[in-house]
């Protein structure tokens, strides 16, 4: 179920809103976390109903191994099996047709090529359910010996298939205590449609412009059309994903949870290091405490922590998707990450423009490889970009895919990417414009436009539900 559908926004999210609040102060967090686990297994199973059984089913490995951690001594072989069960089930279910693939076209074979439904958000639960067996071996949390309570904690629809990545340690205390104000639902409500806006009227929008102009033949691709379809592309997956963070953060205030922020203006950034610090932050710091640091992070000379960097970029790249171009996107990035270490970073901090047009470019470039499925097509869509002026021949008008819509969303999102945060912290009125009456009325504005245009349209994708 989408958070951007009229079944999930009429329907579910009332009922279980409602729900909440009653069973909340008649039988206090327990009869109300009842109601969310079902909910939340309802929302999963109402795209894929036999896959609850595959999530169930790694909610009990990770149960058990938190009690086995708290009662045996050989607590290193359990946590090592753990993981195994856990990374097994995520490589067979979502790796497992491009190892095949890989193996038939390094040998030359002809091995049945298995066709596998790969489910729904299955990335996000096992790094939560992984995280929580880390913790209880670190003794940095305590084991949870409630089966539900821990199922509701990998389950929770708000954050279920598309992040942010919620530690169990974050949110253990908030499954058993927490209540519900108004000023914490208010600013829920104002959350929730921030990101329903940019899901809705940006992402959507932008997205099917970039996928038209995408699915051109590349030799009619001329290089406005490749710019124009980066860039949509660029935006597009900024406000899809940051759009569904925002979603989740608004219903997990509503419902009584306070989750991590996940997104700050990555665009905004002046170099790729900080870009990371900036994007999919929940990612990030999963990598960093369970891979980078476990690894040796940057404690062990220079020549160990650029392998460490590699390692991480290389699984980050390998976490998006079942497809070497998303190795090759991570790897890429890595490569800038190392160049910045290397002494580049002291060259950006000279002036704030040239390091801001250094990571735009970077990024926007690197998109390219992360939307194409091909590397070879991503370096000719790259060749247009570098040297517009030498493609300008098509079979197709650019005007068949831009119309005023088209640039008036891509100026939006350009302003929207943190060009309106920048002008309101500099006049110094983004406080005051905050839960102002002129918010309000802005928030109720962009809800209603966008159930408008999600009801006169059936273009409603989200790019990170196949991660």
């Amino acid at each position: 179920m989408l958070f951007s559908s009229m079944i999930f926004v009429w329907i579910f999210l009332p009922i279980t809103i409602l729900g909440n609040f009653i069973l909340q102060k008649i039988g206090g967090n327990k009869a109300a976390n009842i109601l969310l686990l079902l909910a939340s297994l309802f929302f999963y199973a109402w795209g894929e109903p036999i896959y609850v059984v595959l999530m169930l089913i790694s909610i009990t490995i990770n149960w058990l191994s938190g009690l086995a951690l708290s009662k045996f001594s050989n607590r290193k072989l359990i946590l090592v099996v753990d993981i195994l069960l856990n990374l097994g089930l995520l490589g067979y279910f979502k790796y497992m047709g491009m190892f095949v693939e890989t193996i038939n076209a390094i040998f030359k074979g002809q091995l049945a090529v298995p066709q596998i439904f790969l489910p729904i958000g299955i990335s996000f639960f096992t790094f939560q359910a992984l995280s929580y067996a880390i913790d209880v071996y670190r003794k940095e949390t305590e084991t949870q010996k409630n089966w539900f309570k821990l199922a509701l904690y990998v389950s929770f629809f708000p954050q279920l298939i598309a992040g942010p990545i919620v530690k169990y340690k974050d949110v253990s205390d908030q499954i058993d205590n927490r209540s519900i104000s108004l000023n914490q639902t208010a600013s829920g409500i104002r959350r929730f449609s921030y990101g329903f806006a940019k899901k809705v009227l940006l992402a959507n929008v932008l997205g099917l412009c970039a996928d038209k102009l995408y699915a051109i033949p590349i030799d009619s691709v001329t290089g406005s059309m490749a710019w124009i379809a980066s860039v949509a592309y660029t935006l597009q997956i900024y406000f899809d994903f940051s759009g569904y963070s925002d979603m989740a953060v608004g219903l997990g205030r509503m419902l009584g949870f306070e989750f991590k922020e996940n997104f700050n203006y990555p665009y905004m950034s002046l170099s790729i290091r900080e870009f990371w610090r900036r994007w999919h932050i929940s990612l990030s710091s999963w990598f960093r405490d369970y891979v980078y640091i476990p690894l040796g992070g940057n404690r062990k000379g220079e020549g160990r922590t650029y392998l460490n960097l590699f390692i991480v970029f290389f699984l980050t790249g390998f976490w998006h998707g079942a497809s070497w171009t998303f190795v090759f996107w991570g790897i890429y990035h890595g490569i800038f990450i190392l160049i910045e270490r290397l002494g580049f970073n002291k060259i950006l901090s000279r002036s704030k423009i040239i390091s801001w047009l250094y990571c735009i470019f970077v990024v926007n470039f690197g998109w390219v490889f992360f939307r194409v499925d091909d590397i070879y097509r991503s370096l000719r869509y790259i060749r247009r970009l570098i040297r517009p002026w030498k493609y300008t021949v098509s079979n197709y008008s650019i005007f068949e895919f831009v119309n005023t819509h088209m640039l008036i969303t891509i100026i939006l999102g350009i302003l929207g990417s943190g060009i309106i945060k920048l002008c309101g912290e500099k006049l110094g009125i983004r406080d005051k414009w905050k839960f102002s009456y002129a918010e309000i009325i802005y928030c109720v504005a962009i809800f209603f436009l966008s159930l408008l245009s999600l009801a006169s349209s059936t273009y409603n994708p989200f790019i990170y539900f196949r991660f």
